[in-house]
């Protein structure tokens, strides 16, 4: 069923729509995708503190993640998902296989927290929230009229303000995440790194996807109520002018024929 639905940012994109109810669980993935996100690194940490064997805590994890994506493959299950944790676990597994350092499996999630954070921070900077860039993105593709869609949410001030808010939220749960985790890959605590970051990891990911969507729903709805008026409006405008381009021949042939 959750395959079915939209999950992280995309999720946001359905905010505020008529009688449709949230669910945090949906947006993250669904109790499969919790459990497959967050399975790698466990048994990465776990079996690395009970064996210190790099090499085999390496091979398991890996077999592990690849089997995930064959059992979907086989129940014909959307792999996205699946497809992209074995990326990014393939690159952590890898940076510590090379280095021989179990704690530089997490030194690529480092660089995606500070790219993101540096991106957003930029963009609150340019009073063109990131957040809204991605949520509107994905809500209306803006396949062309690239300004008139730019300026649509851009001009509703509480929209934007609403954006401006959790691109903020966003760049805080990103620089948080480094200011634990760092110091204790600098101190070489693989255990508590690891634990750190499934903790910081998921629960911190739904929060934030919840409390971005308890801020954008309000504004969004009064956002997309705007939007059908102004095209019921212009619909009824288009439809009255044709009517009247239809009558305005007959009216004239009548008055050449009473002259």
């Amino acid at each position: 069923m959750a395959d079915n639905k939209r999950t992280g940012l995309s999720a946001l994109a359905d905010a505020g729509n008529d009688g449709e109810d949230f669910s945090v669980i949906d947006a993250i993935g669904g109790p499969r995708g919790v459990i497959e996100s967050m399975l790698p690194g466990v048994v990465f940490v776990v079996l690395f503190v009970a064996t210190s064997n790099l090499n085999l805590t390496i091979a398991v994890s890996a077999v592990l993640a690849v089997l995930q994506v064959i059992v979907r493959l086989i129940q014909r299950q959307s792999v996205m998902g699946a497809v992209s944790g074995l990326v990014a676990v393939g690159i952590c597994l890898i940076w510590a296989w090379q280095t021989h350092e179990a704690r530089n499996y997490y030194i690529f999630g480092f660089i995606t927290n500070a790219g993101y954070a540096a991106v957003l921070a930029v963009s609150l900077i340019a009073r063109v929230p990131g957040l809204g860039l991605v949520v509107e993105f994905i809500r209306s593709l803006p396949t062309e009229h690239f300004k008139a869609w730019f300026h649509d949410w851009m001009d509703d001030k509480a929209l934007k303000r609403a954006y401006m808010i959790v691109t903020g939220l966003w760049v805080g749960l990103f620089l948080l995440r480094l200011v634990v985790q760092v110091p204790l890959y600098l101190t070489n605590h693989v255990a508590a790194l690891g634990v750190t970051r499934l903790l910081m990891g998921i629960p911190f990911w739904a929060l934030a996807i919840w409390v971005s969507y308890l801020i954008i729903a309000t504004p969004m709805h009064r956002h997309k109520v705007a939007a059908k008026k102004t095209q019921t409006e212009v619909a009824v405008d288009a439809e009255s002018e044709a009517n009247n381009a239809e009558l305005e021949p007959s009216a004239t042939g009548k008055d050449d024929d009473a002259s």
